[in-house]
């Protein structure tokens, strides 16, 4: 039996893996993958992940491996500014900057701090089941047992669905690509990233390593099946988003959904929390969905150091984290309609470009304001 599995080795469960390693305490993550390894694509790890990996000892390792970005744009099709955050000052103040990564070279980082001796792959959760302990039993053939469990198990979680029989998936109505590729970006977009938006798709990019760029490209769902390639949706767009999507070969390509977790009451059950995305997913448009699951681990860490009772943990643990998420994933649902307008675009920019960059700067400290 285990005294600690956790169900899921994405980033929320690798962070939480990490932290619960810092107290000195036995756990097991288990991981449906048969291996982590390089899929996926970027991702931006914001100032208040990368905080949290300095406490954890990992903020170089991290920011070697990726690349630092000082500033985030908003652009129209033709990469005129909308708006920029520039967040030098705040850089400064927390001691810690962006850093955009492959999302398995950070995998690797988390996993490979752990020990890949407390992590189990090939073992995707079939059912968990509440007796005395919890029972888990894998799709490969597999029965353990196990007194606390945290489901970092995603927006579909299994735990979720089977324990807590909550949770509805909304759908924006949006699809989303995601892509790698070798690229020389010109100089001044060296250490930003960057979000075209048009009338109902938008573009965003960022250098990830000296040789390789991240890009991610939406449009409305209705709008769909009008394209037959990449490059035609955007061909009144900027050439140089034209040349990335033309650089990109297509199995560096993946699409998706855009989706995320309508708020459900608990988070928690008896000797059984869930984390990251399985407790509150966020559409992707303020780039905090992993960086909300680190937060998650972060404060359970901190709660642990006050208590090793880990309901009371649970409880409180939701009482601290619950307004900042809500937030996050109710401003981005609004972001990411707003974004995708088809009409009235000019004056929505327009009202944009009026909005101070010191508010800007505001909403960003909010976000990556550390809660303990």
């Amino acid at each position: 039996m285990n005294t600690i599995s956790i169900i899921g080795a994405g980033i929320g469960g690798l962070a939480l893996g990490n932290i619960l390693k810092q107290h000195q305490l036995d756990f097991t993550i288990y991981e449906g993958a048969p291996e982590i390894k390089p899929v996926g694509a970027g991702i931006m790890m914001a100032v208040n992940a990368m905080q949290i990996f300095d406490r954890l000892g990992l903020k170089t390792k991290i920011e070697n491996a990726g690349h630092t970005i000082h500033g985030i744009s908003i652009t129209d099709e033709s990469l005129k500014p909308i708006t920029k955050t520039n967040i030098h000052t705040l850089e400064k103040k927390y001691n810690s900057c962006n850093v955009a990564i492959h999302r398995a070279e950070l995998q690797k980082i988390l996993a490979e701090n752990i020990g890949y001796e407390h992590i189990k792959l090939n073992h995707s959760l079939n059912k968990i089941e509440k007796k005395v302990n919890y029972s888990l039993s894998f799709e490969n053939g597999i029965h353990t047992e196990s007194k606390i469990v945290f489901g970092a198990d995603g927006i579909k979680s299994k735990i979720r669905s089977q324990i807590l029989k909550t949770g509805n998936i909304r759908n924006a109505g949006q699809k989303c690509w995601r892509g790698l590729t070798e690229f020389e970006l010109p100089d001044h977009f060296n250490h930003e990233a960057i979000e075209a938006w048009g009338k109902g798709k938008r573009f965003g990019f960022v250098k990830i390593s000296e040789k390789k760029v991240y890009w991610y490209a939406l449009v409305n769902e209705q709008n769909y099946k009008l394209y037959h390639h990449l490059s035609e949706i955007f061909s009144e767009f900027h050439p140089l988003i034209v040349h990335i999507l033309e650089a990109t070969s297509e199995e560096n390509i993946i699409l998706n959904d855009i989706n995320d977790l309508s708020p459900i009451p608990l988070w928690y059950s008896d000797n059984l929390c869930l984390i990251g995305d399985a407790a509150h997913a966020t559409t992707p448009n303020m780039g905090q969905g992993a960086c909300q699951a680190i937060e998650d681990a972060y404060i359970i860490g901190r709660l642990l150091e006050e208590n090793r009772d880990f309901n009371a943990v649970f409880e409180k643990f939701q009482k601290i984290r619950r307004k900042k998420v809500d937030y996050i994933v109710d401003t981005s649902w609004k972001i990411g309609k707003i974004s995708q307008w088809e009409k009235g675009n000019t004056v929505r920019n327009l009202l944009m470009r009026l909005i101070p960059e010191s508010t800007n700067q505001k909403l960003a400290e909010k976000v990556i304001r550390l809660e303990m």
